[in-house]
């Protein structure tokens, strides 16, 4: 569907929610040829129109933390399968990470992350680019060449940079280019082996811890590397109480560090492993009730302010070996926002615009992509929340392709209605829009 061909699309009655503008009330958002119009300045008909009555409109959410797999294990995900996850999940722009197969560590890499995500039609999809070639962590890879290829930043997520030479000439080099520097904060040395949380519980289960300290040496390590350089550092899944002071240290000397929390590490436990379920087994690890606290607390004081899932799909045969043997990582974004509203604002600790400050302008900024807003002109990028509706967490019932979630069975409230890409309907809860009227939520 072209441009001119796009529909002027008419929500009604919702509750608008832009922390970009400082917006939050109730009201009707417009819809023309892929561009949000200005309130009060509409002389078009609706050809779509949606009920948004008693729900949340929102700005498209953005998750800059994803695994699509492609290329190299599409059978855990692809490209189309984890951008459609994404739409169902209420976000409409998401950036994937590199450790595929080969990486994303070239030019014509981040090119192929674009075209499979164009080809889709799902959700907007960004390459982020390896720090190193082959994300061995021995040599800078080219980054300028992942710049013109469409790399909206850099990270060896999945790995750490573990050389500190090596990471202050990233931190040096992205600032060239004003793109952030993502880093999966973790010593290797002191985590191999490792299944879960070192701790209480890793002893009375027998399994191999992976110490708090690995991730708050090397967080404190690329903290002080940012400064030296003037870089732009991003924490990757936080999850440690000493991780988040050092961001907050970090922030009050004025360091460009910036830091990203994700719903199991602020739902979940290193408890969890007492099923010796693997669905429970990430890196970072889950860790102990004091960490959870300590994440909760930077969320709401703004130390951590942004939301992503670390969304790591993995076929089932995979995930059913012995728990040292199956891989790290869960699905997340179909669960983030009923996660999300279960253990952060049904609590209290956040309120709607706070949350979708995190999943909206704060990534887009940091990205420095031009999304995260319903500004007059903006992309129409648009999420309809029901944050009232009930459901039970069904993962036979996923768009991803992969269903390992800890999250099974879970009864919880809030989901995405309805969900928007450049001015085109592109999810509902309901089934396909229906020409001139969107279908209620069933």
């Amino acid at each position: 569907m072209g441009k001119l061909a796009l529909p002027t699309i008419q929500i009604t009655g919702g509750r608008i929610i832009d922390p970009a503008q400082g917006l939050d009330h109730v009201g009707d958002l417009w819809i023309s040829r892929g561009r949000i119009l200005p309130t009060g300045g509409v002389n078009e008909e609706a050809e779509v129109v949606i009920d948004a009555r008693g729900k949340i409109v929102c700005p498209g959410l953005i998750d800059l933390h994803v695994h699509l797999r492609e290329p190299g294990n599409e059978e855990d995900e692809t490209i189309a399968t984890g951008a459609a996850s994404a739409l169902a999940g209420g976000v409409t722009s998401v950036a994937c990470m590199p450790n595929t197969i080969p990486p994303i560590d070239t030019q014509a890499a981040a090119e192929f992350v674009v075209l499979q995500g164009q080809r889709a039609r799902q959700a907007n999809v960004y390459p982020v680019g390896a720090v190193s070639k082959g994300r061995k962590g021995e040599e800078l890879a080219a980054l300028g060449q992942l710049v013109a290829g469409g790399a909206v930043a850099f990270t060896d997520d999945g790995a750490p940079v573990a050389n500190a030479g090596l990471m202050r000439r990233a931190l040096e080099y992205s600032k060239m280019f004003d793109l952030v520097i993502m880093q999966h904060c973790q010593v290797p040395e002191l985590t191999v082996g490792g299944v879960m949380n070192e701790g209480f519980e890793s002893m009375r289960l027998g399994l191999g811890g992976m110490p708090a300290a690995a991730e708050d040496i090397m967080v404190a390590r690329d903290i002080r590397l940012a400064e030296i350089t003037g870089g732009r550092l991003h924490i990757q899944h936080i999850s440690t109480a000493r991780s988040v002071e050092l961001v907050r240290e970090g922030k009050a000397r004025g360091i460009k560090v910036t830091a990203e929390a994700c719903p199991h590490h602020f739902s979940l436990t290193d408890e969890c492993l007492r099923t010796f379920d693997s669905n429970f087994k990430m890196n970072p690890p889950l860790r102990t009730a004091a960490d959870v606290e300590a994440v909760i607390e930077g969320l709401k004081d703004g130390t951590i302010e942004i939301l992503a899932t670390d969304h790591a799909p993995h076929a089932r045969e995979k995930k059913m070996r012995e728990l040292d043997q199956a891989p790290f990582g869960i699905v997340g974004l179909e669960t983030l926002i009923p996660i999300t509203v279960k253990t952060l604002i049904e609590p209290g600790h956040l309120t709607w615009p706070e949350v979708i400050r995190k999943l909206t302008i704060n990534p887009a900024e940091l990205l420095r992509i031009p999304k995260g807003t319903l500004r007059p002109g903006a992309d129409a990028d648009v999420t309809v929340i029901d944050a009232s509706t009930t459901w039970t967490i069904d993962p036979t019932q996923f768009r991803s392709k992969s269903k390992n979630t800890p999250y099974a069975g879970w009864e919880v409230r809030g989901r995405a209605h309805t969900v928007i890409v450049g001015g085109e309907v592109r999810y509902t809860l309901g089934g396909i829009v229906q020409e001139g009227v969107a279908p209620a939520a069933g």
